[in-house]
């Protein structure tokens, strides 16, 4: 049955309309504390493993966001000290650790993801950017121990889903990662003594990092806290939300090319519009169900406004527009565009010339020479929209002497350019 008949908040009925709540430590309770606003104060954790978040990141996101637009503040906590450890969390192995340096690079290309999802600059709620490295780095470990560690039980952590799994597939959980579901419940408590903030919103598999936050805060300062976790978003083919072909489908511009992000949403299967739609945009629910309910060629309407509009609050409405173009230009018109993904090749690599296999390689759309292979066994590859029929050919510098366009099937392209430096 859904919960949006029951609940009073705005803000919970619109997450729980549009299929953002998986679980909640006190629903009734978070209602409540929505419906007077004065203390809505919530916060979702990113540590700083890589330069961009990805899709995989985008629920948390914009429940902040919608979280925002209904008076709420939103904190997003940089992990500038956990990440320095690493969450174990639905891993089958240990984080590979990175240095301080690059956790500091992280942080700074992270900051301009989030400016675009939320308002820093807001005179009544402006979103807050704490990094956690403030506090984790001054502990000492012997008081944090003595007056912390005697609050967490190891039966209980060890009963949670992240730790079991790891221990029934009888892999390595070194103490290191043991250490972060701590680490994670302090961020917490130090973020409710210092801001007020009373809920952390995670995603499901952070339930157990996320009740330890809550029952310390509890133990220690005895306030009523809240936990609020969102569902695993899958496409329709069961694999789970964040990667396209193997690769991660990254929010930042220098990552992942505005055209690509497009591309990505409108290959969205036919099944999948109507949740990404909720998920993902602001448009009014109707709409989305409407939109979602399309068959045949008119689905693919429903795609393109729903590529449009999520590249619109990633990269800007200019980025979506060129995107659309680019890809009425490639798909309808079959002309080469000059927004497409490009690349450089070596004159180097084209003395005295390369083989179609290698430069479907080298361009990244397929992982492999018998990947390439095959592809071109199925007529799936093309250079300049001309079939490639045999791994063999070979391309030489007359043949770049303009962009070459190189297609892996019928929704994959790349511009391939000569670097004459």
């Amino acid at each position: 049955m859904s919960l949006d008949n029951k609940l009073q908040s705005d803000f919970l009925q619109v997450l729980s309309k549009r299929g953002f709540i998986h679980d909640c430590t006190d629903l009734n309770g978070l209602d409540k504390i929505c419906c007077d606003k004065k203390e809505m104060i919530a916060y979702v954790g990113y540590d700083a493993t890589a330069r961009s978040l990805h899709v995989g990141h985008l629920v948390n996101i914009m429940m902040l966001r919608w979280f925002q637009k209904f008076g709420g503040q939103p904190i997003t906590l940089i992990g500038g000290g956990t990440t320095r450890v690493g969450d174990p969390s639905f891993r089958s192995e240990e984080r590979p650790l990175i240095s301080t340096e690059e956790i500091g690079s992280n942080i700074k290309s992270l900051r301009t993801v989030f400016n675009k999802y939320l308002n820093y600059k807001k005179e009544f709620n402006p979103a807050l950017m704490v990094n956690n490295a403030s506090w984790l780095t001054k502990l000492n470990y012997l008081d944090f121990l003595r007056d912390f560690g005697r609050h967490f039980s190891i039966n209980r952590m060890l009963s949670f889903e992240a730790v079991k799994t790891r221990l029934d597939r009888e892999q390595s959980l070194s103490f290191l990662e043991f250490n972060y579901m701590l680490l994670q419940a302090y961020d917490f408590l130090e973020l409710n003594r210092n801001f007020g903030c009373c809920l952390q919103i995670g995603g499901s598999d952070q339930w157990g990092n996320i009740v330890s936050g809550i029952d310390l805060i509890r133990r220690v300062s005895d306030v009523h806290t809240f936990g609020l976790t969102s569902p695993l978003i899958t496409t329709a083919d069961g694999k789970k939300m964040g990667k396209s072909h193997g690769k991660a489908v990254w929010l930042n511009s220098a990552l992942l090319s505005p055209y690509e992000f497009w591309q990505f949403w409108r290959n969205t299967a036919d099944s999948d519009v109507k949740k990404f739609l909720l998920l993902y945009t602001e448009l009014p629910y109707e709409a989305c169900n409407n939109y979602g309910a399309l068959q045949g060629h008119q689905i693919n309407d429903a795609k393109i406004l729903l590529a449009n509009q999520i590249t619109e609050l990633c990269h800007g409405k200019k980025a979506a527009l060129t995107s659309n173009a680019t890809a009425i230009k490639v798909f309808e018109e079959g002309k080469i565009d000059s927004n497409l993904p490009t690349q450089t090749i070596s004159l180097s690599d084209l003395k005295p010339a390369i083989n179609i296999t290698q430069l479907l390689v080298k361009s990244g759309l397929v992982s492999s020479g018998k990947e390439a292979k095959r592809l071109i066994a199925e007529d799936g590859a093309r250079y300049n929209d001309m079939l490639v029929t045999s791994p063999t050919f070979k391309l030489t510098p007359e043949h770049f002497r303009e962009s070459v366009k190189l297609s892996a099937g019928k929704k994959r392209h790349v511009l391939l350019k000569l670097d004459n430096d």
